[in-house]
């Protein structure tokens, strides 16, 4: 069925792409900061953590390494868990985008620098987890959190599942996407409603300003409107 489409596998980054969740995670930060003694970065600043895996930010932000980087990572993951996760928005137009990715019989994971729980949590409160075949992202220690780390994971679900992933497409907002699908030769859609610059387009097979657009890129027709 595959071979009707451009891609024969979609893995979608969860944080900027499916979901506005920069509420939560920004407010968690700003407390965990305030814990550790850190000044609170403007909220345009603490907009640039979302996206990319947290434990390089703090260690590239405030230089934590070793117990300060597990200290903070311990701080932040309990609050995530019990206030933030669900801080969040689907964006508009990407729950129909899902479910017809899953209509058409599409392979679907995600491919997201959150940890698994809190992306499963979000998920299946939103009511999206249905309409993916696995739910892939950091691990909840985020020792596999790199983009790259988590592209490979994904793939291989899903190749486990019998699904084929001969061609591939990632969907997301940053540059990290971008970069982390051509680590495996995945190429990259990038959408422009999510929290990368213009700049962060640099590499993408394709810009989508809309799901509708998106919806179209990855091959599926067009809806008919009543």
């Amino acid at each position: 069925m595959s071979d009707k489409f451009p891609y024969s596998a979609v893995l979608f980054d969860l944080d900027g792409t499916i979901a506005d969740s920069a509420p939560g995670i920004t407010s968690t930060l700003a407390s965990t900061l305030q814990q550790l003694g850190h000044p609170v970065p403007a909220p345009a600043q603490l907009l640039e953590w979302v996206g990319p895996p947290l434990p390089e930010s703090f260690t590239r932000r405030l230089g934590l390494v070793g117990d300060d980087l597990d200290y903070a990572m311990a701080l932040y993951r309990r609050e995530y868990l019990a206030r933030g996760a669900l801080d969040s928005v689907i964006f508009p137009g990407m729950e129909d985008l899902l479910r017809r990715v899953h209509e058409a019989g599409l392979p679907v994971s995600t491919a997201t620098s959150k940890p698994e729980t809190p992306a499963t949590l979000m998920l299946d409160h939103f009511g999206l987890s249905r309409y993916l075949d696995v739910i892939t992202g950091a691990s909840d220690d985020e020792k596999r959190g790199a983009k790259a780390d988590v592209v490979e994971e994904a793939l291989h679900r899903l190749s486990a599942r019998g699904a084929d992933v001969s061609r591939p497409v990632l969907v997301g907002d940053r540059h990290h996407d971008i970069d982390g699908g051509a680590a495996h030769g995945v190429p990259t859609i990038f959408v422009e409603w999510g929290y990368g610059s213009v700049e962060e387009q640099a590499g993408a097979i394709a810009v989508a300003s809309d799901p509708d657009e998106l919806a179209l890129l990855l091959g599926l027709p067009a809806q008919t409107r009543r």
